[in-house]
C-alpha cells in the first residue's frame, strides 16, 4: 500500500518535470548544434534561450500540470481510512 504511494507519487513528479525536462534539452540540443556549426562559444547564448523556452513551458503546460497534482492529493485523501485500518 505505501509502496504503491510511493510508485504513484515518482510516475506523477515524471510527469510534472516531464514538459520542462524536454524542452530544455532540445532547446539546449538545437543551441549547441547552432554553436557548433557558427563556432560561437557564448554562454549567455545558452542559457537565455533556454530559460525562456523552460518558463514558456510552464506557462503552457501550467494548467494541466496544476490539474494532475490536485488529483493526486486527493486520490491520497480519499486513501486515508485505507491506510489508518479503516
Amino acid at each position: 500500500m505505501v509502496i504503491d504511494i510511493g510508485v504513484q507519487a515518482l510516475v506523477v513528479a515524471a510527469k510534472l518535470g516531464a514538459p520542462m525536462l524536454i524542452t530544455a534539452l532540445v532547446v539546449g540540443f538545437a543551441i549547441s548544434v547552432f554553436q557548433s556549426i557558427t563556432q560561437i562559444q557564448e554562454v549567455t547564448l545558452s542559457f537565455v534561450p533556454k530559460a525562456v523556452a523552460v518558463a514558456l513551458a510552464l506557462v503552457i503546460s501550467g494548467q494541466w500540470m496544476i490539474a494532475e497534482i490536485v488529483t493526486f492529493t486527493q486520490t491520497l485523501f480519499e486513501r486515508i481510512p485505507q491506510l489508518v485500518g479503516g
